[in-house]
């Protein structure tokens, strides 16, 4: 392959990537069900936390299931052509990125995204299933104990790049660039998540089945 070629290739694996992550499925469920904008009610969080706010279960699962698809499949898109074109990690790792920030800060939705809780599980789960695996463990133990569905998740995103450190050297074999590319989403998660640290710090943040205050 031409350098040219090459190089267009891993740029076009990035960009598809970021596409792909764009497409806010919160938003596609609600629409194709006639519900209302998730934008427009609760946190505003176009994300399955908030689509559950309209009552329908079976949305909030799509929206869920959808956000979290599109991370894998633009992870495992990019490890296949990786594989194909021989590129090197960087390229998963940045196709990595690139779809969390998709839904992040979608350029559908003049960037304003939902937080990347499920998209970053899809990434996991197709860099390593077993990470993905630890992960979701670390969120369902934190949920369970402390009824806080956000500090689940900012702690399960503080230990996913460390169950990859360690389990590199146990279970799979372990690239720097990848370990980067988690701890990169990690860091834009919890970042994302400032406002219920700041609620979780005053006492304020709601607990997961409690009803809210109208």
């Amino acid at each position: 392959m031409s350098p040219i070629l090459y190089y267009a290739a891993g740029i076009l694996v990035v960009i598809v990537a970021y596409v792909l992550g764009s497409i806010s499925f919160a938003v596609v469920v609600s629409r194709s069900m006639g519900l209302q904008d998730p934008r427009t009610f609760g946190s505003g969080n176009p994300g399955a936390t908030n689509v559950l706010r309209t009552g329908n279960k079976t949305a909030a699962v799509l929206t869920l299931l959808g956000d979290a698809a599109k991370g894998w499949v633009a992870v495992w898109l990019a490890q296949h052509l990786a594989g194909q074109f021989q590129l090197p990690d960087l390229v998963v790792g940045l196709a990595a990125i690139a779809v969390f920030l998709g839904h992040v800060y979608p350029v559908f939705l003049k960037f304003k995204g939902g937080k990347g809780v499920a998209t970053a599980l899809g990434v996991l789960l197709a860099l390593q299933p077993w990470l993905a695996l630890a992960t979701v463990a670390t969120w369902i133990i934190i949920a369970y104990a402390s009824r806080y569905s956000s500090l689940a998740s900012i702690v399960s995103a503080v230990f996913a790049p460390i169950y990859y450190l360690f389990g590199g050297n146990i279970e799979w074999e372990f690239s720097t660039t990848l370990c980067l590319s988690i701890a990169v989403i990690s860091v834009v998660l919890i970042y994302r998540h400032r406002p219920n640290i700041s609620r979780l710090m005053t006492g304020k943040e709601s607990k997961l089945g409690a009803s809210r205050k109208k």
